[in-house]
Order: structure tokens, then C-alpha cells, then sequence
């Protein structure tokens, strides 16, 4: 996904002059050749992310079209004040991408795992929050929000689906399940290979988003009403029920049960490791998946 990122961003440095660039150390080689080209719109200001927010927030107030980049943790929690006066209260796009999911550089210990990033941008308001499964809905995403002016976050993982679906506001139903189906389960991202494996022997549909803010809420109701069953189980790749105030917006008309999967709420995880290691820890590998959705499910 990053490989992607920086190839199409390069593209469009090419072909739209309103295109900038704004970074802090990280990914810097990748953008070695627009840097010698165009000079003035690629703008490396080192370890400074406070200032890297608030440069993008100038070159917006410009007319320019700023593209931020770093690591979660570095772009989104270290620079929130910036992002909520610089960015959100002058009222000026800009497109954050982050790198490092919520435990991708989990051998690099907790100063770069960032589950938290979305749950803390979904504080304020206007933001569209792409969280692609796959490369190529990375180049998508890109090519919908580069022409605009509003504000972006594109998360990016080191995990991916093994293909591509469309970027879409609406929910995309992968399996469709019987008019008595258990219910719905909503994959976001790279969640969806696992989950997919995960309820494989459930009568569910399965719907897939990289798009989780804003949320389709009617699509949602329009599912849980087909399913014959209001039960929601949803997965998502970051902390746990970033998205359960969604779910129940969406349903507040009927009953129903909602289980959110994610980066537990109530421990953190104090060890180094690899992102499988962390994902299993999580209960957000394909067993742990399978054995909440089990549990949810056949009551």
C-alpha cells in the first residue's frame, strides 16, 4: 500500500500543479524525484509533525492541495490540536496518510502503534476516513480525493486482502446470506480475507466498507432488514467500537445486538512482537474472529 501511495501521489505531481506534498523524515526517499522537479511542493520539515499539520493547513488556505504522511501515531495523535485548528477550524482540506495501521511496527514497540487514530479523529466533524483492504483501492481512494478540497485520512496497512474492491460510500455485500440469516457482520479493510474465512460456516451476510467515515448508515438498515435479523457483529482493524455509535444510529428504529472486534479497550499490550503475534493477541486473527462470531451468533 505505501509503494502505491507514493507512485500514484508522484503521478499526480505530474499532472496537477495544486498538488503538494508535506512530510516529516519518513517516506522521504519515495518522494526523491517530484522533490528535484518540483521543489516547492515537496516540503520535508524533519522530525516536526506539529509543524507538518500546520504547513499543510497554509498551503490549503493557498489553494494548494496538501498531502501529509507519517506514521499514525506521529500524524494523527502527536499533532491533534493542529489538525483540530489548523486544518478543521480555518475549514481547509487536506489529505492525511498514515502508515503503521495499529500494530504493523509492532517490533518497534508502542511509540509507533497508533489502534487509537481513528477513534480520535472521529472526534471532529467533516472528515472522510478511507481505511483500504487492498492496493489498489489505495489508488482509487487517491484518485477520488486528490481533484477536492476536503479533508482525508487514508490509513494504510501492511495488510492486505487478496483483492481489490470499490471505493464506494455505500457497503459492498460480499456473501449474501438466507432471508433467516443470524445477521450481518461488516468487514473494514484488511479485516475482511479473515473474516470472510472466519464465518464461512454461518448463515450471515458479509459486507465490506474502506470507507468508514461518513458511514452508511442507510445501507446498513437496508442489510440487518434482508438478513430477517438486526445482529451486528463488526470488525474493524483499529480500536474496539470506533464504529459502534454508527451501528447503533443506523438501527435505532428496532431492536438489535451489535459485538465489536478491535484493539481492546480495556488492556493494552505491553510486548514487542510481529503484527500476526499482536492480531492473534487481539482475537483479531481468523480463529479469534471465528470463535466471537460463534459465540455471538448461535445463542
Amino acid at each position: 500500500m505505501r509503494e502505491t501511495f507514493a507512485a500514484t501521489v508522484n503521478e499526480a505531481m505530474d499532472e496537477d500543479p495544486r498538488t503538494a506534498v508535506v512530510l516529516a523524515d519518513i517516506s522521504a526517499g519515495m518522494f526523491r524525484r517530484s522533490a528535484l522537479e518540483y521543489p516547492g511542493r515537496v516540503i520535508n520539515l524533519g522530525i516536526r509533525e506539529q509543524a507538518m499539520i500546520d504547513v499543510a493547513g497554509g498551503l490549503a488556505l493557498t489553494g494548494m492541495r496538501p498531502i501529509a504522511h507519517s506514521y499514525a501515531p506521529f500524524l494523527i495523535e502527536r499533532p491533534f490540536e493542529q489538525i483540530k485548528i489548523g486544518l478543521g477550524h480555518q475549514d481547509v482540506g487536506a489529505i492525511l496518510v498514515s502508515i503503521g495501521g495499529s500494530y504493523d511496527a509492532a517490533e518497534e514497540g508502542r511509540t509507533h502503534q497508533a489502534p487509537e487514530d481513528v477513534a480520535v479523529l472521529d472526534t471532529l466533524p467533516g472528515w472522510t476516513v478511507r481505511v483500504p483492504g487492498h492496493p489498489d483501492e489505495v489508488r482509487d481512494a487517491l484518485e477520488q480525493d486528490i481533484p477536492g478540497d476536503h479533508r482525508v485520512y487514508l490509513r494504510l496497512s501492511g495488510t492486505s486482502n487478496r483483492a481489490a474492491l470499490p471505493v464506494q460510500p455505500r457497503l459492498h455485500v460480499v456473501r449474501t446470506g438466507s432471508p433467516r440469516s443470524a445477521g450481518v457482520v461488516l468487514a473494514v479493510g484488511p479485516m475482511l480475507d479473515r473474516t470472510l474465512e472466519a464465518t464461512a460456516d454461518l448463515d450471515v451476510t458479509v459486507a465490506y466498507t474502506s470507507t468508514v467515515r461518513p458511514f452508511d448508515r442507510e445501507g446498513l438498515g437496508a442489510l440487518t432488514a434482508a438478513a430477517g435479523n438486526a445482529d451486528v457483529l463488526l470488525v474493524e482493524p483499529y480500536l474496539r467500537g470506533t464504529s459502534a455509535h454508527e451501528v447503533s444510529e443506523a438501527l435505532a428504529d428496532r431492536r438489535h445486538r451489535q459485538l465489536s472486534l478491535g484493539v481492546p479497550r480495556d488492556a493494552e499490550l505491553r510486548a514487542y512482537g510481529t503484527p500476526a503475534e499482536h492480531a492473534r493477541a487481539h482475537g483479531l486473527d481468523t480463529e479469534g474472529i471465528a470463535k466471537s462470531a460463534r459465540e455471538f451468533f448461535l445463542v
